[in-house]
């Protein structure tokens, strides 16, 4: 009993470091918080169940990243991927009619930048891990092949080595690279060519952000618009209508949410490396209760994308709280 006390003491010290970077790369693999959540800690039970036969063959980091590698291949099998309502389709010109959800569509889910934040004191490392989060890189990920989708980010992302690569998925160096290539090409395809993001340090955000947020509570539509670019994008899973341009988005919202002052609440929430809002919607009882994420896109130019996840058992994955009292 004690050896195996020991053993499982040790196994944490030696594992639990890895533990929030397995996470973002389950995350990247599958476009879900949740999914990578219990991907991970499937990772660490299959891991201590077979610890006793790890050899030291392979690091620990790179076994661990082989053992979350193949659960998400799994996982993706079975759901298949996850996509934005922008990586469907056309774009709607009818903001005034009713959208209709798609429950059954396995929607691309935001991912919280305090679950995936990296090592605060290095701040080259912050600024890689907020590039290959953001919620366009994500979600173009998830066209790729499931073994496109390792080989790139392993590659790319985590800068491995070919070698290391080609042995993790048991296939040979020149194969990886291939894949490599490959995924490259389609990603190229399937990312879409977007202005420059502002830095969240930029004093600029904070002010449009502030600004926006005013706005929204005050039912200030026209003003809320105006902090858009001329070409903005809003999407919203799991409704698959997406919309183009200030004019639209000003429509969609007056249309569908006839928001008056004081209907809304919107808290900060953080997430793909991406500044946005937990929105609360007052109820019947004059408290207000989750209603929404935001996720925006800033550029110099304003904003240039809205992804608003219509989930609210997202909210406790963002430390939101259940409701804001009214006043």
């Amino acid at each position: 009993m004690a050896d195996t006390i020991d053993q499982e003491r040790e196994f944490q010290q030696q594992a639990d470091p890895y533990r929030r970077e397995l996470l973002a790369h389950c995350y990247r693999m599958l476009g879900s918080i949740h999914d990578a959540e219990d991907l991970v800690q499937e990772t660490y039970l299959r891991a201590w169940k077979s610890y006793g036969g790890f050899e030291g063959r392979s690091s620990l980091r790179t076994w661990l990243y082989r053992i979350a590698t193949n659960c998400c291949l799994t996982a993706i099998d079975q759901r298949g991927h996850r996509p934005l309502p922008s990586g469907l389709g056309a774009p709607s010109d009818e903001p005034e009619r009713p959208v209709v959800a798609s429950p059954e569509v396995p929607w691309l889910e935001p991912a919280p930048d305090a679950l995936l934040a990296d090592d605060p004191a290095d701040p080259a490392t912050i600024v890689a891990s907020r590039e290959t989060t953001r919620l366009a890189f994500v979600a173009a990920l998830q066209h790729l092949p499931p073994n496109q989708r390792v080989v790139l980010i392993l590659r790319d992302v985590l800068k491995w080595k070919a070698a290391e690569v080609a042995e993790l998925l048991e296939i040979s160096t020149a194969s990886a690279n291939s894949a490599l290539q490959r995924a490259r090409a389609q990603l190229q395809q399937a990312a879409p060519t977007e202005d420059a993001m502002v830095e969240p340090t930029d004093p600029g955000q904070r002010e449009l952000l502030d600004r926006y947020a005013t706005l929204f509570e005050n039912a200030d539509i026209q003003g809320l618009v105006e902090l858009f670019k001329e070409d903005a994008l809003w999407e919203m899973p799991p409704f698959p209508e997406w919309f183009v341009g200030r004019e639209n988005i000003a429509r969609l919202i007056i249309a569908q949410c006839g928001p008056g002052p004081g209907d809304f609440r919107l808290l900060p929430a953080a997430a793909n490396g991406q500044p946005g809002f937990g929105l609360y919607k007052r109820g019947e009882d004059g408290d207000y209760h989750p209603y929404q994420i935001q996720v925006l896109a800033i550029t110099g130019e304003g904003v240039s994308r809205a992804s608003v996840f219509f989930d609210v058992g997202l909210f406790p994955f963002f430390g939101l709280p259940e409701r804001v009292p009214a006043g």
